[in-house]
């Protein structure tokens, strides 16, 4: 099984929705594992699985922003308010008949 370090900028949807889903109310330190990279820096990340692979995403604020900001897109998609109805002007060119 193949182990990744992604970065928020570098999130792609399955893997935030992955996070959204594991963490639906946000994480806390429990949740945090902290390691050393190859250059000896210290890193935080969350794990997250699929059936190939474990992806280690690096732990910021903008990642909790971005989280939650999705989580929000979703409840939009969820609840209709994305792809309802439209309401069409009449076009006055048809009432000249």
């Amino acid at each position: 099984m193949k182990r990744v370090i992604v970065d928020y900028k570098k999130l792609t949807n399955e893997i935030l929705t992955l996070l959204v889903e594991k963490y639906p109310d946000g994480y806390g330190d429990n949740d945090i594992i902290k390691f050393r990279n190859a250059n000896n820096e210290a890193v935080e990340a969350l794990e997250v699985r699929t059936e190939d692979a474990v992806y280690l995403v690096k732990v910021s604020t903008r990642l909790a922003n971005t989280m939650e900001n999705f989580d929000e897109d979703e409840d939009d998609f969820d609840s209709g308010d994305i792809g309802g109805s439209m309401e069409v002007p009449d076009d006055p060119e048809d009432d000249e008949d």
